[in-house]
Protein backbone atom coordinates (compact mmCIF):
# COMPACT_ATOMS: atom_id res chain seq x y z
CA UNK A 1 0.00 0.00 0.00
CA UNK A 2 2.96 2.36 0.52
CA UNK A 3 4.13 1.68 -3.04
CA UNK A 4 0.47 2.80 -4.27
CA UNK A 5 0.36 5.96 -1.82
CA UNK A 6 3.40 7.00 -3.52
CA UNK A 7 2.52 6.67 -7.26
CA UNK A 8 -0.64 8.44 -6.62
CA UNK A 9 -0.36 12.54 -8.39
CA UNK A 10 -0.96 15.15 -5.97
CA UNK A 11 -1.29 18.66 -6.89
CA UNK A 12 -0.09 20.16 -10.37
CA UNK A 13 0.92 17.10 -11.12
CA UNK A 14 -2.74 15.25 -11.11
CA UNK A 15 -4.05 18.05 -12.80
CA UNK A 16 -1.62 17.96 -15.69
CA UNK A 17 -2.01 14.31 -16.15
CA UNK A 18 -5.59 14.52 -16.44
CA UNK A 19 -5.04 17.14 -19.92
CA UNK A 20 -2.80 15.05 -21.10
CA UNK A 21 -3.41 11.12 -20.43
CA UNK A 22 -6.56 11.22 -22.98
CA UNK A 23 -3.99 11.05 -25.54
CA UNK A 24 -2.31 7.88 -24.96
CA UNK A 25 -6.00 6.71 -26.99
CA UNK A 26 -5.38 8.71 -29.49
CA UNK A 27 -3.83 6.51 -32.92
CA UNK A 28 -2.29 9.60 -34.24
CA UNK A 29 -0.54 10.45 -31.63
CA UNK A 30 0.90 7.17 -31.07
CA UNK A 31 2.34 6.67 -34.58
CA UNK A 32 3.96 10.25 -34.35
CA UNK A 33 5.50 9.40 -31.45
CA UNK A 34 6.50 5.49 -31.64
CA UNK A 35 10.12 6.02 -31.42
CA UNK A 36 10.39 9.10 -28.79
CA UNK A 37 11.77 9.20 -25.23
CA UNK A 38 11.09 13.06 -24.02
CA UNK A 39 11.19 14.14 -20.53
CA UNK A 40 9.34 17.67 -20.02
CA UNK A 41 9.28 19.00 -16.30
CA UNK A 42 6.69 21.35 -15.69
CA UNK A 43 7.28 23.17 -12.51
CA UNK A 44 4.47 25.31 -10.50
CA UNK A 45 6.65 27.55 -8.51
CA UNK A 46 4.34 28.38 -6.08
CA UNK A 47 2.88 24.95 -5.67
CA UNK A 48 4.09 21.84 -4.18
CA UNK A 49 4.86 19.38 -6.74
CA UNK A 50 6.01 19.49 -10.30
CA UNK A 51 4.87 17.35 -12.72
CA UNK A 52 7.43 15.32 -15.30
CA UNK A 53 6.21 14.59 -18.22
CA UNK A 54 7.61 11.35 -19.85
CA UNK A 55 6.43 10.52 -23.69
CA UNK A 56 7.49 7.04 -24.34
CA UNK A 57 7.18 5.35 -27.31
CA UNK A 58 3.87 6.69 -27.99
CA UNK A 59 2.46 7.27 -25.26
CA UNK A 60 2.70 9.90 -22.14
CA UNK A 61 2.41 9.92 -18.49
CA UNK A 62 3.21 12.19 -15.75
CA UNK A 63 5.27 11.60 -12.71
CA UNK A 64 4.46 14.00 -9.58
CA UNK A 65 7.96 15.37 -7.98
CA UNK A 66 8.28 17.48 -5.04
CA UNK A 67 9.91 20.40 -5.64
CA UNK A 68 11.23 21.40 -2.22
CA UNK A 69 14.31 21.13 -1.81
CA UNK A 70 15.25 22.61 -5.81
CA UNK A 71 17.68 19.61 -6.09
CA UNK A 72 14.77 17.07 -6.32
CA UNK A 73 13.88 19.01 -9.64
CA UNK A 74 17.24 19.15 -11.19
CA UNK A 75 18.34 18.32 -14.50
CA UNK A 76 20.96 15.59 -13.20
CA UNK A 77 18.45 13.95 -10.75
CA UNK A 78 15.54 13.65 -13.03
CA UNK A 79 17.08 13.56 -16.70
CA UNK A 80 14.57 15.81 -18.20
CA UNK A 81 15.10 17.16 -21.92
CA UNK A 82 13.19 20.53 -21.27
CA UNK A 83 11.52 22.56 -18.42
CA UNK A 84 9.00 25.07 -18.35
CA UNK A 85 8.50 26.99 -14.98
CA UNK A 86 6.33 29.56 -14.24
CA UNK A 87 3.06 30.08 -11.48
CA UNK A 88 0.01 27.68 -11.53
CA UNK A 89 -1.82 30.90 -12.99
CA UNK A 90 0.10 31.11 -15.73
CA UNK A 91 -0.30 26.76 -16.19
CA UNK A 92 -4.16 27.06 -15.57
CA UNK A 93 -3.96 29.33 -18.43
CA UNK A 94 -1.51 27.67 -21.24
CA UNK A 95 -3.21 24.49 -20.08
CA UNK A 96 -6.44 25.44 -20.06
CA UNK A 97 -6.61 27.24 -23.62
CA UNK A 98 -7.58 30.19 -21.88
CA UNK A 99 -7.15 33.59 -23.23
CA UNK A 100 -3.58 33.57 -23.73
CA UNK A 101 -1.37 34.10 -27.40
CA UNK A 102 1.92 33.35 -28.87
CA UNK A 103 2.58 36.80 -27.93
CA UNK A 104 1.71 37.17 -24.83
CA UNK A 105 3.85 33.80 -23.72
CA UNK A 106 6.78 35.49 -25.84
CA UNK A 107 6.27 38.67 -23.33
CA UNK A 108 6.42 36.40 -20.37
CA UNK A 109 9.48 35.01 -20.90
CA UNK A 110 11.30 38.43 -21.89
CA UNK A 111 10.28 39.84 -18.32
CA UNK A 112 11.27 36.33 -16.69
CA UNK A 113 7.50 35.36 -15.61
CA UNK A 114 8.52 31.86 -17.75
CA UNK A 115 11.84 30.48 -17.77
CA UNK A 116 12.44 28.01 -20.40
CA UNK A 117 14.93 25.40 -21.03
CA UNK A 118 15.34 22.90 -23.49
CA UNK A 119 13.26 25.03 -25.47
CA UNK A 120 12.87 22.61 -28.64
CA UNK A 121 11.34 19.79 -26.52
CA UNK A 122 9.33 22.36 -24.41
CA UNK A 123 8.01 23.13 -28.10
CA UNK A 124 6.74 19.74 -28.03
CA UNK A 125 3.97 20.79 -25.59
CA UNK A 126 2.59 22.61 -28.27
CA UNK A 127 2.14 19.92 -30.90
CA UNK A 128 0.47 17.60 -28.22
CA UNK A 129 -2.43 20.08 -27.60
CA UNK A 130 -3.06 19.95 -31.49
CA UNK A 131 -4.26 16.50 -30.87
CA UNK A 132 -7.61 17.17 -29.54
Amino acid sequence: MTEEKKKRLKGFAKVVAKEVEVLNTIEQFKEDFKDSLIKILLNAKDGKYAALLVIEKGSVYVEGIENTPKSNISKKVLGWDGLLQTKTEVFVDILGGGDISMGSIIWKIITFRIKIKGIKNVLILMKLFEYE
